[in-house]
């Protein structure tokens, strides 16, 4: 198998199965969906592509094409999952709640009827700029790592 898929790949599951250990520490409680839930710490986006962006970086050079690809992509990946992503999710909140504001402002009292029975969009989807560096960061061990142990 491609070395640098296999890193990128491993770098994404380590990343995802970090998530549970820390949820565990934030909240107490043993949240198993993190492993396959998106957001969280750290960025298994950002995990992934600076992994691979590393492990090309050792096995090329730093002035390959192959970095360069691999830099841009990664650049890309890392903004969208702070950035736009996390928009999404800010945006999608206000949505959740925007039935319930509407009442509010009509003076009517809020009894949670839409908690219960409405079906809510997924709100947690992007980063905060401390998860996707803590992904970069990761990415960066285990790129250069793969790189080391290679035959």
């Amino acid at each position: 198998m491609n070395n640098g898929i296999l890193i990128g790949l491993s770098s994404i599951t380590i990343a995802q199965l970090l998530k549970i250990p820390i949820k565990k520490q934030q909240t107490g409680k043993w949240i198993w969906s993190e492993a396959i839930a998106t957001g969280g710490m750290p960025s298994s986006h950002s995990a992934g592509v600076a992994s691979l962006a590393t492990y090309t970086a050792l096995k090329k050079g730093v002035s390959s094409i192959e970095f360069a690809l691999a830099t841009i992509f990664g650049s890309i990946v890392m903004y969208d999952a702070q950035g736009i992503r996390r928009q999404t999710g800010e945006i999608t909140i206000k949505v959740n709640t925007l039935d319930e504001e509407i009442e509010r402002l009509a003076g009517e009292p809020d009894h949670g009827v839409h908690d219960l029975t409405e079906q809510r969009l997924k709100e947690m989807l992007g980063h905060q700029p401390a998860e996707v560096l803590a992904g970069a960061l990761l990415g960066i061990g285990i790129g250069a790592l793969g790189y080391f142990l290679e035959d």
